[in-house]
Order: structure tokens, then sequence, then C-alpha cells
């Protein structure tokens, strides 16, 4: 492809999994010559398995205790990952770089207090008067930075504080499309010159009873041990098994990237996102509409990441599709190994192709039973995400 001072490269990764923190673990999984382990959960949320968090040092990216401590788990996690991407494109202590970069986070509906809703409801249990009860717990009971629930573009508002990114800032609500969004939209503002350097990802914590409630009332979630998530069943459950998951990726135009020395993992060749109904064949259609782009790039030499989130029916459907308009391409389902990241989840798909384009990873087969094992690194990777109730995207990206 030819280079253009507006081509959209990826600069740093900022990426925690149940895999582990940092770049380093994750390449070390894409480049693994047996297929990876999975990191999983059974019996804190019994009977609902998770991908849950490794082992972290919250001090090494949020320094004050203080900041720590007025945040819950899926805002320590999107500032740490947040972090670790500056870090990662040597952009941490540049103030001046910071001070001018924008951000566009991928946000749910934020942590919410379980021993303050649970209090309520047992209170609630005790007395007639439960709109004054509700009133009295919802002034005494709540910390300051909490109204029901988190704010969610209090996540954007610490990235800020702690790491001094003040250019423009958004936040995107809405799931898997959230994610899809933030990508799209920074994408679009770099490649039109509106914007040189954004930092764009989000965060997702499986480790929390109102997630798991919500999943539990579609009844999504896979039962018991562990599964491949191609082959899930659906005497195992509804498929989905959550993770808590940060990616934050660092994108430039490759003009300001260029005149700064950065190291490039990987250029942004293409991403679009679409919603709206899946009945009739409409869901393929879009698909591949959305995955037009790949037509010009060697199948022999792209790998597909997919962001399948293992319900059954999407499951089987993302696979038939994979297998008719984008055959012949080596697919890798990321869900099955990190868990699924709801909002995160795109970010986390682009975080893992860039640093196998970038490393030039040959990646091994997360569901060996399911999967094509590769005989070379791949120059292209394909990222997509279907929405587990709405919303799918698709990402094309390059190595340089």
């Amino acid at each position: 492809m030819t280079k253009s001072a507006n081509d959209v490269v990826i600069t740093g990764v900022g990426i925690v999994t149940s895999q582990g923190v940092g770049v380093d673990p994750h390449v070390a999984l894409l480049s693994a010559a047996e297929p990876p382990k999975a990191r999983i959960e059974t019996e804190r949320f019994a009977p609902y398995p998770i991908h849950p968090l490794p082992e972290i040092d919250w001090s090494q990216q949020i320094a004050k205790r203080g900041d720590q401590r007025q945040m819950e788990n899926w805002q320590r996690l999107g500032v740490f990952a947040a972090g670790l991407a500056l870090d990662d494109a040597g952009l941490k202590d540049n103030l001046e770089a910071c001070g001018s970069m924008d951000m566009i986070v991928a946000a749910g509906g934020g942590e919410r207090d379980i021993n303050v809703d649970s209090l309520i409801v047992d209170e609630g249990l005790k007395r007639n008067d439960r709109e004054q009860l509700l009133n009295e717990k919802l002034t005494t009971e709540l910390r300051p930075t909490l109204f029901l629930a988190q704010l969610s573009n209090l996540l954007a508002g610490n990235i800020s504080i702690v790491h001094k990114v003040t250019g423009s800032s958004r936040t995107f609500m809405g799931e898997e499309a959230a994610g899809i969004s933030a990508f799209e939209t920074a994408f679009a503002r770099i490649k039109a010159g509106q914007s040189s350097h954004t930092l764009v990802g989000g965060a997702f914590s499986a480790e929390r009873m109102d997630i798991i409630l919500l999943i539990e009332a579609i009844q999504g979630h896979a039962l018991g041990d562990w599964h491949p998530i191609w082959s899930r069943k659906a005497e195992d459950g509804g498929g989905l098994i959550l993770g808590s998951v940060g990616a934050f990726l660092v994108l430039e135009s490759r003009q300001y990237a260029e005149a700064r020395g950065a190291r490039i993992y990987a250029s942004i060749e293409a991403i679009g996102g679409d919603r709206g109904s899946r009945q009739d064949g409409r869901l393929e259609a879009r698909l591949s509409d959305l995955a037009a782009p790949a037509a010009a790039f060697e199948p022999q030499s792209t790998v597909v990441f997919s962001g399948t989130s293992g319900f059954h029916d999407l499951a089987r459907r993302e696979k038939a599709f994979l297998e008719t308009k984008l055959a012949h391409r080596p697919v890798r389902a990321y869900g099955g190994i990190v868990g699924h990241g709801i909002e995160a989840q795109f970010p986390v798909g682009l975080a893992l192709a860039a640093l196998s384009l970038g490393h030039a990873a040959t990646v091994p087969p997360f569901d060996p039973e399911a999967e094509a094992a590769m005989t070379a690194p791949a120059k292209t990777a394909i990222v997509t995400t279907i929405g587990h109730a709405r919303g799918e995207g698709i990402a094309v990206l390059s190595a340089e």
C-alpha cells in the first residue's frame, strides 16, 4: 500500500489480561510454539467461570494511593493500561505531547457499590417506606464518586488527571459497539488531519456481581469448566465467559510518528462499524460490507483475530462467515484465551493484532481443534468483533 502523511499507525500498546501485564507476556503468548492455556477462575463466581485479573502492582502506573482508592477496578485497569500504552509509545514523560493528545474511551456503566445495593435490598425487606429508605441510603452510604454507579466518563477524567492527557476527550458507551466506535472515530479524525495523536481504548472488569447478574438475565454465561470457544455446547450454558481486560493504543498520523522517530507496530488500513437487525442474513450482509477492504490483501499472508463472544448462534454464524467470505486465512478467537471484554473486546483484538504484526509472530492456534496452524508470520491482520447483543466491527491492519 502507498504510504501517506495521514496514515494511521499504532505506536503504543497497553494491555492487561488474565495472561499477564504489558507487552512482553502477550508477545510470548503470540509467539509460543504450543497453543496457550486459558487462565480461568471457576470457584469465586460458581457456576460461572471467568478469566480473572493477573497480579498487578497498581503503583507502577497510578503512583498516588489516594487516586487508587477512589477508583474501582474497571477504572484502575483502564488508567493502568493507558499508562502502559503511553510508556510503550515513549510519550509518558512528554508533557507537551500528552497535553495536546486526544483521548477516546469505551466505557460501560460505572462499577456499582455492591455492599450498598445489598444493604438497600436487605433493609427493604424489613420496611414498607421503601422510597424513604432508598433516599436515606443513597445520601448516607454512597461515596462521593458514586451516584448509583460510577459515572462512565470518570475513566477518561482519571486518565487525564494521572497521565496528564489533556487534549479533547470523548467517551462512548454501548457494550462492544463502544469499543468499535471509539477506534472508528479516532481513525477517521487522524485520517482527515483533525488529530495527530490519540489515546484510545477501554477496560472491563469481569469480577463484578452486577455484571454476572446482567449476563445471567439473558442466560448468556457458559457454565462449569472452561471449553474452547468454538466448541462450546448449549448443555454447558450460553457460551460466554467474561474476562477482566484493559487495552489502550496510541494512534498517530504517520507524519507525527516519523517526525519523532517512533517505533511503529502496524498501520490501520480500514475500520468500519455498524449495527442493525440480524434477521434474514442481514448480519452476514453487513459483515461482508465491513470486510470488503480485506480483499486487497493476500489471504495466505493474513491472520484473523476473531472477537466472537462464544454465544452459540452468533459463534456459529461468524464461523460460517469466516470460512466463506474470509476463507484461507487462519483464525484466532482471542476471547477463548482472555475472555470476553464487552466494551474492551475490540481494543484487545486490535492490541493483539498490532503486537503479532509488530513482532512478526507466528501465532499458535488458540483452539487447536478448530483453528489452522500458521506456517509463517502474517503481514496483514483482520480484527472482528460481533457484539453479544448488537453492533459489529471489522478492522484491517498491515505490518510496516
